[in-house]
């Protein structure tokens, strides 16, 4: 008792939360109270700058939550308190991840499996090629794909698949967009329609590289929920809960906000002051036509903690096993090669800076050194679009989360803010 309270003392002035892990003070885990403190500071200012409404923020090491703060605003006449649900976008896939691994376990799913082992419409896709016309126009040529995309394809994205959001190649947009899994009205929202009717469209659409030779952040991940559903005759969303969500604790992660929560949605500003306007997020006020497993999912920062304490603690956390430990070293390890071409790199993409490869659903760094930001080999993380992000460490057994609602174009910034100031506060 004497050391919870001690840590509520320090941590700020905000309505808490039930602890997601076990309490300690920061200096019996070697990390340092003054130091973290400056994580307050720093985010306080963006608030009152306008960055965003409002944020929460939760650090564990060694497996003991040491700082949870909430700062700002959650709506524009709530607080922000620490069990504020956000929408996490991208940070869906580690989730969806987890679930084609724990399958893998099961020797119901093989990574080298074929996609179309699953979902037959996926068999025979075309690929558009680019190239240059005499006076160095675009075109583009549609031909069969070499290989047919594997499951592992879709973990480390890999699969030839795309973004309409990203791709450059028109013939892929044109075809995303007229799929339904691209809207040039709100970004990331492909859940408008069945997941039967999904997979039929996206066969319609070519592929922007031939499978396995290219990383390229795409659609995988809602893909690798359709074979997740496929395999286990289950909706994504139940086969989560039941195998994943309840298992781990997280009470408040799912792919809708039911009506007794919603009151703890946070919202994004009206207006991004680094966009000169707004963006428009994901509505979560009821359930989806599909799950996407690439952008759909809610969570909180103590529900997503403990998910990142599961991974730590190699695929266990408070006696319940969801992975075994050899499958997640197997998802936190490179999976890109020397043979898989990245002209943009995961950390490129999230941080702006190189120093990381790709897992099985992560970005993994490669060396102490390279990466812009504090870290270690073997860390993995990600992000998602509405300002979400989090990353695990094993060397330096940390685990951090960042929530907010702000799809800003200066969200790389923030996360690697906290990053820094995480690490700062390490001191043995």
């Amino acid at each position: 008792m004497k050391r919870f309270l001690a840590l509520v003392a320090f941590l700020p002035a905000f309505v808490l939360a039930a602890a997601p892990l076990p309490t300690a003070k920061p200096e019996e885990v070697g990390m340092s109270s003054p130091q973290l403190a400056k994580i307050a500071t720093a985010l306080n200012k963006e608030v009152a700058d306008g960055s965003f409404r409002g944020a929460v923020v939760m650090v564990a090491r060694k497996g003991k939550l040491v700082y949870q703060g909430a700062y700002g605003m959650q709506t524009p006449t709530t607080k922000m308190t620490e069990d504020s649900i956000f929408r996490i976008y991208s940070m869906t896939k580690p989730l969806v991840s987890v679930a084609a691994m724990m399958l893998v376990e099961d020797g119901t799913v093989q990574l080298t499996d074929p996609v179309s082992k699953f979902l037959p419409a996926l068999g025979k896709l075309q690929v558009s090629v680019a190239g240059k016309d005499a006076s160095g126009n675009a075109t583009y040529t549609l031909v069969a794909a070499e290989r047919p995309m594997t499951v592992q394809d879709l973990l480390r994205h890999s699969a030839g698949l795309a973004y309409g959001e990203i791709t450059q190649n028109a013939p892929v947009k044109e075809g995303l967009e007229r799929a339904g899994v691209y809207r040039k009205d709100m970004d990331y929202e492909a859940r408008g329609m069945t997941p039967a009717e999904q997979v039929e469209r996206m066969s319609q659409v070519p592929l922007a590289f031939h499978p396995g030779t290219m990383w390229h952040y795409s659609l995988a991940s809602d893909v690798l929920g359709r074979v997740v559903e496929s395999a286990s005759g289950k909706r994504l969303a139940d086969f989560l809960d039941e195998r994943l969500f309840k298992p781990v604790g997280m009470v408040d992660t799912g792919f809708w906000v039911p009506a007794a929560k919603r009151a703890r949605l946070a919202e994004s500003l009206e207006k991004d002051r680094f966009a000169g306007r707004g963006f428009l997020l994901i509505d979560v006020s009821a359930p989806p036509k599909n799950d996407s497993g690439g952008a759909g999912a809610v969570s909180t920062a103590g529900d997503y903690l403990r998910f990142c304490q599961m991974l730590m603690s190699g695929g266990a956390l408070d006696g319940k096993r969801v992975l075994s430990r050899t499958t997640v070293r197997l998802m936190t390890s490179d999976h890109l090669g020397s043979f898989i071409q990245t002209p943009v790199q995961p950390g490129e993409l999230l941080l702006g800076t190189k120093g990381y490869t790709f897992g099985l659903g992560f970005a993994v760094r490669q060396g102490d050194g390279v990466g812009g930001v504090p870290g270690s080999a073997g860390e993995f993380m990600w992000a998602g679009y509405a300002g979400t992000y989090f990353w695990v460490d094993p060397k330096e057994q940390v685990t951090a989360v960042l929530m907010t609602q702000a799809a800003s174009p200066q969200r790389a910034y923030f996360r690697k803010l906290i990053k820094q100031l995480v690490y700062q506060a390490i001191v043995d």
